[in-house]
């Protein structure tokens, strides 16, 4: 099988990148004899192979260009044509154009790609202010009619897109990969000499919050819940700035009993974070209208750590799966309580999180690798070979 996929790649940074790689890699060791192509966004760079990936990387378009599309049909066409041609889509990367509808149609017409699958990291409601913005809503009606497959990570997802009128055989729900966390059973003290972190600085309880920093995180509504907490505790805040206006809310925090580790982490940092922490705090804030899942949350869930974070469709996992960690969004006085409670009666709150670790083990990027091919083959079988 000759898989290609359409994506951001390191070493840009970019969340979806990070997810299409740790899914090739996961494909890579399920089904070793494949052949894996990634036609990637011009910022990689030149051409190179990825040995974990054992996927050849090409640069193929530009970011929110629509008129660069057409080189991933150029890239398709050296590298002699793939069984399934597979696009992480996120909007932010291609916008709603139709340009990237046409190029994906061409593909299949023309015999370059057997099976085409999009797979939606965002899916836009109408009520959503982006819509506009983006041309999401007609962009996600027209998908059918040249795709064979869409792939979702929530039901959420799944059902706004089935109330849009998609027909339900062509919408597949395949969760974010997760994985079981290999640092859990170190040391502290070995863990944050790994991030360049003082063992001397962790006082008390340790909770973290990793990833791109940006405004929807909620750091504001953590910064906020701090002051109602009696408890001394270390919160370590790792990742990527955003906007500048988290920098003001992390001073606020108080440089005594905050850790920042202000750079991109890779994904074994951010696992070696949620290890080295007593409990993961997601203050997400709500964004109305979009639908997503958190792959920080599922770098967190198979740490065996309790996870505190705000009820909205980005965490509906965690909702669904440990509703007592839940809180509701941009309410600073129920994060401190939930936090506080989680710490004073941790044996508890670690028994509620119980089926979130059940179900990073039933989300292992091996078993999600699996579900994705599986899903290839059946496209396959319904089609002819390629350029029939």
């Amino acid at each position: 099988m000759r898989v290609a996929m359409v994506s951001t790649y390191p070493p840009i940074h970019c969340g979806v990148g990070e997810y299409t790689r740790f899914l090739l890699t996961a494909m890579a060791g399920v089904h070793p004899a494949g052949e894996y192509f990634v036609l990637a966004e011009e910022g990689v760079g030149g051409e190179y192979f990825d040995y974990d990936a054992r996927a050849r990387v090409v640069p193929a378009f530009r970011r929110m260009e629509p008129r660069s599309y057409d080189g991933i049909l150029e890239a398709l066409e050296s590298v002699g044509g793939v069984d399934v041609l597979h696009v992480q889509h996120e909007y932010g990367i291609y916008s709603g154009n139709p340009r990237l509808l046409k190029v994906l149609g061409e593909a299949r017409e023309s015999g370059l790609a057997r099976a085409v699958v999009v797979t939606l990291h965002s899916v836009h409601h109408p009520h959503s202010p982006d819509e506009g913005k983006w041309g999401a809503l007609a962009f996600q009606r027209s998908l059918p009619d040249y795709v064979d497959s869409l792939v979702v990570h929530s039901a959420v997802q799944e059902f706004e897109l089935q109330s849009e009128g998609l027909p339900f055989p062509v919408i597949h729900r395949i969760p974010h990969g997760t994985f079981v966390n290999p640092h859990v059973s170190e040391p502290r003290i070995r863990l944050a000499e790994r991030l360049g972190v003082d063992p001397g600085r962790l006082e008390g309880p340790v909770i973290a919050l990793a990833g791109f920093l940006h405004k929807r995180k909620g750091l504001d509504t953590l910064v906020e819940a701090l002051d109602y907490m009696r408890r001394r505790l270390t919160l370590i805040i790792g990742g990527e700035i955003k906007e500048d206006d988290v920098r003001d809310y992390i001073r606020e925090a108080g440089a005594g009993r905050v850790v920042l580790l202000d750079r991109y982490l890779s994904g074994d940092e951010i696992l070696s974070i949620a290890a080295l922490a007593d409990a993961i705090v997601m203050p997400y804030k709500d964004i109305r209208g979009l639908y997503a899942v958190s792959g920080i949350l599922h770098l967190s869930m198979g740490s065996l750590k309790p996870i505190v974070g705000t009820r909205m469709p980005k965490l509906v996992e965690l909702y669904t799966l440990a509703p007592q960690l839940t809180v509701p969004p941009d309410d600073p006085r129920a994060l401190a309580e939930r936090l506080e409670w989680t710490l004073e009666n941790y044996d508890v709150a670690v028994a509620y999180a119980s089926q979130l670790y059940s179900y990073a083990v039933r989300t292992s990027w091996l078993r999600i690798a699996r579900r994705h091919l599986s899903l290839y083959r059946e496209l396959l079988r319904r089609g002819g070979p390629r350029g029939s």
